[in-house]
Parts: structure tokens; C-alpha cells; sequence
């Protein structure tokens, strides 16, 4: 009865969950522009609209540049960082990793009003420049977490006899350590980009309505009446999550990521 039990109790969870995302989709692909479930006709126009008209689509288009650019742009200031706290450690070392996710740590809404006293400070608020360095800095900690992870997983063993070998440093890091955490590197660089696309509050107080992401369009059109194009959107950064995370639990060995080595290797 346990058993019967337990496993009610685990797809009650599991309906609780997935019944908002269901009802979106539903509604996405309703025929008239109306809020309704279950749906009356099925189309994708809304989905169509998406991409085709002219607002969506900047908005969209804007999202998935600040998403790749701070993402790219996380991961340069991550990776020397999690090298530097691997390599040399100490009191600098924790201060330095405190310092990196510290942002990430804050009420999203606090780093959002220092960035924008700073971008309004530095002359560049309203620009897409500001938002991507600002998502950047907020999402840094997410590569800094994984690459340390990663780093930590390598045997110095080896780092030590590629150095008898005669290897330099340079050599070391693009023949061992680089090879060894790719995956960590470009998990978090998919952690941070994911985390991007979905990001409101800093985007809409360092952007405003100058570059507007598609969270912010999707929060501005509800002000004018609701469309199923936001149900669309919805599903649309969900179906992205999907694909971003099961390829990284399929290619990238989740369990490791996590620091499921260190309890095998003890």
C-alpha cells in the first residue's frame, strides 16, 4: 500500500508541475485570439507571428544576442578566474570565487538597481551593450561553479607529467586541462544562456524600452490585452530549457557535473 502510495503521490507532484505548462501549450495553439482552455481549433499562427512580426521578432532577435554575447562573455571572465583559484588557492582565491558569485547570490532586483546607477553613471543605459555586460556579471557565477567543478576532477597527476615531459604552461593547458574541462565550459556557458533569455528585472532596469527582450515585450503587451503569441514565447523559452539541459544530461554527464565523481573516487 506504501508502494501505491508513494507513486500517487509522486504523479500528483508530477501533474502539479506540468498542468501550467500543458495549459500554455494549449492555449498557443487556440484558433481564436482569445485566452481559452482546452483550445477552440488548433493553429500555429501564433507561432508564425513570433517570428514574422516585425516587434516579436526584434525581440526575440534581441534575446538570443544578449544571451549568447553574456554568455561568451561569462565564460572569458570565468575561466581564468576558476584557473587562478585552481591553480593558486589561498585566501585571495575564496575571496576572488566569493566575489564572482556574489552577484548571481543577490536579490536579482538589488544588482538590477546597481547596474543601472552605474549604466545611467557611465552614459550607456538603454544600450544593448549595457545589458549584455550586465547579464554577464550577474550569470558569471553559473561557468565559475562548473569550470571549478571541472577542474577539480582533474588528477594533477597528469598536470605534473606533462611538465616532466617538458611541456610549458601554455601546452599544458591546451593538451590536459582545457580537453579534460570543455564539457564543464560549455555547460555553464548553456546554464548561462538559458538563464538569459528568461532574465526580466535587469534587462528591463538597464534596457528599458530601447532594447527590449522578448520577456520584456511579453510583459509590455499584457498592459494592451492578452495575445496567445505570449503563450507561444512561453513555450518557445521552455522548449529551449528542454533541449539545452537533456543535451547536457545526454552528452555531458550530469551526475559529474554535479560532483558525483568525488563520492566514486572516494
Amino acid at each position: 500500500m506504501t508502494g501505491w502510495l508513494g507513486k500517487a503521490f509522486v504523479a500528483a507532484i508530477l501533474v502539479f508541475l506540468a498542468a501550467p505548462l500543458v495549459v500554455v501549450a494549449g492555449v498557443s495553439i487556440n484558433q481564436p485570439k482569445r485566452l481559452l482552455f482546452p483550445p477552440e481549433g488548433l493553429s500555429l499562427k501564433w507561432y508564425g507571428e513570433l517570428f514574422t512580426k516585425s516587434d516579436w521578432a526584434g525581440s526575440l532577435t534581441n534575446s538570443a544576442i544578449i544571451a549568447v554575447l553574456a554568455g561568451l562573455l561569462a565564460v572569458s571572465v570565468a575561466l581564468p578566474l576558476a584557473l587562478y583559484i585552481w591553480s593558486r588557492g589561498g585566501l585571495l582565491g575564496r575571496v576572488l570565487f566569493g566575489l564572482g558569485i556574489a552577484p548571481f547570490l543577490l536579490p536579482p532586483v538589488i544588482s538590477a538597481l546597481g547596474f543601472m546607477v552605474f549604466w545611467i553613471s557611465a552614459g550607456l543605459y538603454g544600450h544593448i551593450l549595457a545589458t549584455i555586460i550586465s547579464h554577464a556579471v550577474f550569470l558569471v557565477a553559473l561557468p565559475l561553479v562548473t569550470i571549478s567543478l571541472g577542474l577539480e576532477s582533474i588528477d594533477r597527476s597528469l598536470i605534473e607529467a606533462a611538465r616532466i615531459m617538458g611541456a610549458n604552461r601554455r601546452t599544458v593547458f591546451l593538451t590536459v586541462v582545457f580537453p579534460l574541462v570543455r564539457p564543464y565550459v560549455v555547460s555553464g556557458f548553456a546554464f548561462a544562456v538559458v538563464l538569459s533569455l528568461n532574465e526580466y528585472i535587469i534587462a528591463y532596469m538597464v534596457a528599458g524600452f530601447s532594447a527590449e527582450t522578448l520577456p520584456i515585450k511579453i510583459f509590455n503587451s499584457l498592459r494592451y490585452g492578452y495575445t496567445p503569441v505570449m503563450a507561444s514565447a512561453a513555450v518557445l523559452f521552455v522548449l529551449i530549457a528542454v533541449v539545452v539541459f537533456g543535451a547536457i544530461a545526454r552528452f555531458g554527464d550530469l551526475p559529474r557535473l554535479l560532483g558525483a565523481h568525488r563520492s566514486q573516487d572516494a
